[in-house]
């Protein structure tokens, strides 16, 4: 029988850097995946031996990646839990978005999260069990200015993973949301950091 593991996208920093520290705290065997391979490797030096850490470069906007990440780590592994963290976005009003932001943006937050959840299902179907925790963003439900592209990746995502929620009611699948309030994470500029920084959450 194959030992479970944790599979958190976004993981080379903010909450899914932290998520990946608590996890292994927990002993919990984790599949760290980001596009920035050596921060991914240096998460996988910090933690302890407490459990196996798994980091794997990968883009959840490139579907064929992410299928192919999920075999990889279900060749040594059983993925009970995946975390939808990664994430990317601009602070420029909707008028000022360029095609290029829009895409990368909804393609990432929305497409690449459903690419994830599509690609665990399966066995998570099969197994009838597995949770799939999604990071959202206060920004689904709530107006924030020039966030327009940002927030309906966020919103969409909201409202696919609540239907999903009832789909798979049957399976024994849990589907959590995750809406925090601003988090001083690198998501935000400098210049954004150094005005409201206090007044936002750490990522631990």
């Amino acid at each position: 029988m194959k030992d479970n593991i944790t599979w958190i996208t976004g993981a080379s920093t903010g909450i899914g850097k932290e998520l990946a520290y608590v996890f292994n705290e927990n002993k919990k065997n984790i599949a760290v995946t980001a596009r920035r391979e050596e921060l991914l490797k240096n998460i996988m030096k910090e933690c302890s031996s407490n459990a196996q850490v798994l980091p794997i470069k990968m883009d959840v906007a490139d579907s064929k990646s992410v299928f192919e990440t999920e075999k990889k780590i279900s060749q040594k592994f059983n993925i009970d839990c995946v975390i939808n963290n990664a994430g990317v976005t601009s602070f420029t009003k909707a008028e000022d978005d360029s095609i290029e932001q829009i895409d990368e943006i909804i393609n990432t937050n929305l497409l690449g999260s459903i690419y994830i959840i599509k690609s665990v299902l399966p066995n998570m179907i099969k197994n009838k069990k597995g949770t799939i925790v999604n990071i959202l963003s206060a920004a689904a439900v709530k107006i924030f200015l020039q966030s327009s592209a940002y927030a309906a990746s966020k919103a969409g995502l909201l409202t696919y993973t609540n239907v999903l929620r009832e789909e798979l009611r049957n399976y024994n699948i849990k589907v959590i949301n995750i809406i925090p309030g601003a988090t001083k994470t690198p998501i935000w500029p400098n210049s954004a950091l150094e005005k409201y920084s206090e007044r936002m959450m750490l990522p631990k």
